[in-house]
């Protein structure tokens, strides 16, 4: 067994114990090296189960944080997944082994072509790209059967929830202070949506507006 494996083999498990049980959001996470993601500032911790910074005032998440949102999602084979937030590109390699095709929005254009790089080295081709305002999601590729938001929206996402499809789930981190809910929402037959709050995390804010850099 190589380091890649020993490390990816001891955090699946420390995972599995936290409470992300789900086989295949387990499997897709350990094909993934989450090195190919990390500053190599931080290249030793690539396999620690805690969150690290990238450019632009962002974070990759925290494994743990990653794979409780994926498994809230509950992505099938078929399904069309909008990710908003693309960050360092991690989150979308996941999803991009468990749904048909991802389709991520990002603010910040650095970060994107950098996202947009690791996930061709990897060779992942189901994978859409936008630089834009995440919080406007895609309405050209709408509707989407789920929809996961990496950044804490400051009140319910309703414009993105209009992006669903009937029974669809959305996955988004809500509130105005440096701790927001987690919320899974789940559409219902009459139109309107169920909520469930998952636990307290720590997202950067969603920001309105494709970030101007330079």
């Amino acid at each position: 067994m190589n380091l890649m494996d020993d490390r990816a083999g001891r955090l699946i498990l420390h995972l599995r114990q936290q409470g992300v049980t789900d086989p295949k959001v387990l499997a897709a996470m350990e094909s993934i090296d989450r090195a190919v993601f990390v500053d190599p500032r931080f290249l030793d911790q690539a396999w620690e189960n805690q969150a690290l910074p990238i450019d632009c005032a962002q974070t990759i998440s925290q494994p743990f944080i990653v794979g409780l949102m994926t498994q809230a999602l509950e992505v099938q084979p078929r399904h069309r997944v909008l990710e908003v937030g693309t960050g360092s590109g991690y989150q979308c390699a996941v999803l991009s082994r468990l749904a048909r095709y991802v389709y991520s929005v990002e603010r910040y254009r650095s970060l994107l072509t950098d996202a947009e790089a690791r996930l061709k080295a990897l060779q992942i081709e189901n994978v859409v790209t936008r630089h834009g305002d995440g919080g406007l999601g895609w309405p050209e590729q709408a509707p989407f059967d789920r929809i996961m938001v990496t950044a804490a929206a400051p009140h319910e996402p309703t414009e993105l929830l209009k992006q669903l499809k009937p029974g669809g789930i959305l996955v988004c981190p809500v509130g105005r202070t440096s701790v927001q809910m987690l919320n899974r929402y789940v559409g219902q037959p009459d139109g309107s949506f169920s909520r469930e709050s998952l636990t307290e995390v720590r997202f950067v804010p969603l920001v309105e507006g494709a970030a101007k850099e330079g």
